[in-house]
C-alpha cells in the first residue's frame, strides 16, 4: 500500500521538518509518517541519526491512559468510580469524590498540585504528596489542562490494581506488543542514544501575543525552563514521569498510532478503543476558549475550525486524534487516510507563538501526503 504516498508531497514534508535545523534554531528533528502499519517514510535532520530517541514530553499521556483501557477491558478499573476505590488516601483535602474520568478528562481540578524530585522518585513519597494535595477549582465544573498531575494518579491506579509498576505496565501491555521499544522509564543504563533538550529561541513579546491570541500573557503553567531541563537528567529519564517524561523516536510515535487505528496486536478492546479514539467526553473550552475535544486520554480534531489550535494541523479528518507535547512534539494519526504521525526535536523552543505554528504546517502537509 505504500505505492499510495506520493513520493513528492512526502518530499515537501521532509523539507519543512528540516527547515529549522537548517536555520540554526533547532539542533536535531526526527520525523516518521506511518501508513497501513508500517513506516513509509522517515528522516533525521541535524545532529542525531534515526536511532535517537527524544523526550515526547506530553506525548507520554496515551500510552499511559491506553493502560487504563486495558484494565477497563479486564474490570479491574471503572472510570465512573471515584479515584479513592483504587487509592483511598487520595481523598482527603476535598478530594473524595473526583473521579477516575475527570482525571482522564482534565476535569478533576488539580492542574496546579506540586509534583517534583526527589519527591516524585518513590511510590510512597507520590502517594503522601497526592494525598496532600489540595483542589485549585471544583472537580468537573472546568477544564484546564494538568500537565503533570493526573498521570501521576493514573500511575498510582496502575500500580494499585496490578500490583506492578506503571512502567513496567505500560511495557508489558503496551509497547512491548505493539513491537516499540520501552518508552516510560528509561534505565540509566539504557540512556545512551537520547538526545539532550536545549532550550532554543526567546520568549514570545507581549505585543506578539496580543496580536496572535488577543491577551498579553499566557496562563502560568508547571512546565518552567527549569522543568524541561530536568529531563536531560538521567535519574528523571529513569523516573519515568507519566504525563510528560517518555522517550522515543519519531517512527515509535508514528507506529503507536498505527496500531491505535489497526489494532493488530489486539492489545485493546474494540470497543473500548472505539471511544477513547473517536468519542468527545470533554468539550468544556479551556482558559483561551477552545473547547477542549478530549476523549479518555486523546484529543479529537472536532470539526469546528479548530483543529490546528488542538495541535493536528489544519487539513486532518474531523474524526483524526492524538497528543502533542510541549517544545513542538507531534504524534496523531487520522482514521479517514490511515495516516499517522512522529515528529520529535531536542530543541525546546519558548517562541509561544512559532513552535504551534510549525507544528501545524508539519502536521498540515503529512495529512496530505497521499497520491490523489
Amino acid at each position: 500500500m505504500a505505492d499510495r504516498i506520493d513520493d513528492t508531497k512526502i518530499q515537501a514534508l521532509l523539507d519543512r521538518a528540516r527547515r529549522e535545523v537548517d536555520e540554526g534554531l533547532l539542533p536535531s528533528a526526527q520525523i516518521a509518517v506511518g501508513y497501513d502499519g508500517e513506516i513509509v517514510a522517515e528522516e533525521t535532520f541535524g545532529d542525531a541519526d534515526l536511532d535517537m530517541r527524544y523526550c515526547i514530553f506530553s506525548a507520554t499521556k496515551p500510552f499511559v491512559a491506553s493502560v487504563i483501557w486495558t484494565l477497563m477491558a479486564d474490570g479491574s478499573v471503572d472510570v465512573s468510580e471515584p479515584v479513592t476505590a483504587y487509592f483511598p488516601a487520595f481523598g482527603e483535602e476535598g478530594k473524595a469524590g473526583i473521579t477516575v474520568e475527570q482525571v482522564m478528562l482534565h476535569t478533576s481540578g488539580f492542574p496546579h498540585a506540586p509534583m517534583g524530585p526527589p519527591t516524585w522518585n518513590e511510590r510512597e513519597s507520590r502517594q503522601e504528596r497526592m494525598r496532600t494535595w489540595r483542589l485549585n477549582w471544583e472537580p468537573g465544573t472546568r477544564y484546564e489542562y494538568h500537565p503533570t498531575t493526573a498521570h501521576w494518579v493514573l500511575a498510582e491506579i496502575i500500580d494499585a490494581v496490578t500490583g506492578q509498576d506503571y512502567r513496567d505496565v505500560v511495557e508489558e501491555r503496551i509497547t512491548k506488543p505493539a513491537g516499540l521499544p520501552r518508552i516510560v522509564g528509561i534505565p540509566a543504563s539504557e540512556q545512551d542514544g537520547i538526545a539532550d533538550l536545549v532550550l532554543v529561541g526567546e520568549p514570545a513579546t507581549p505585543d506578539e501575543l496580543e496580536a496572535t491570541f488577543g491577551v498579553r500573557e499566557l496562563p502560568a503553567t508547571e512546565v518552567t525552563d527549569d522543568l524541561v531541563l530536568r529531563f536531560n537528567d538521567p535519574t528523571v529519564r529513569e523516573v519515568g514521569v507519566p504525563g510528560g517524561g517518555g522517550f522515543a523516536r519519531a517512527r515509535d510515535l508514528a507506529l503507536f498510532y498505527q496500531e491505535l487505528l489497526h489494532n493488530s496486536a489486539g492489545i485493546w478492546d474494540p470497543d473500548i478503543l472505539a471511544d477513547a479514539t473517536g468519542n468527545v467526553r470533554n468539550q468544556l473550552p479551556d482558559p483561551m476558549g477552545v473547547p477542549a475535544n478530549r476523549s479518555l486520554g486523546l484529543i479529537l480534531a472536532g470539526d469546528d475550525g479548530m483543529a490546528n489550535i488542538r495541535g493536528l494541523g489544519r487539513t486532518v479528518s474531523a474524526g483524526a486524534f492524538g497528543h502533542n507535547g510541549a517544545g513542538g512534539q507531534l504524534a496523531w494519526a487520522d482514521p479517514a487516510t490511515g495516516l499517522s504521525l512522529g515528529y520529535v526535536t531536542n530543541g525546546y523552543d519558548r517562541h509561544e507563538i512559532r513552535q504551534p505554528r510549525r507544528g501545524t504546517s508539519i502536521s498540515s502537509i503529512a495529512a496530505t501526503v497521499l497520491a490523489d
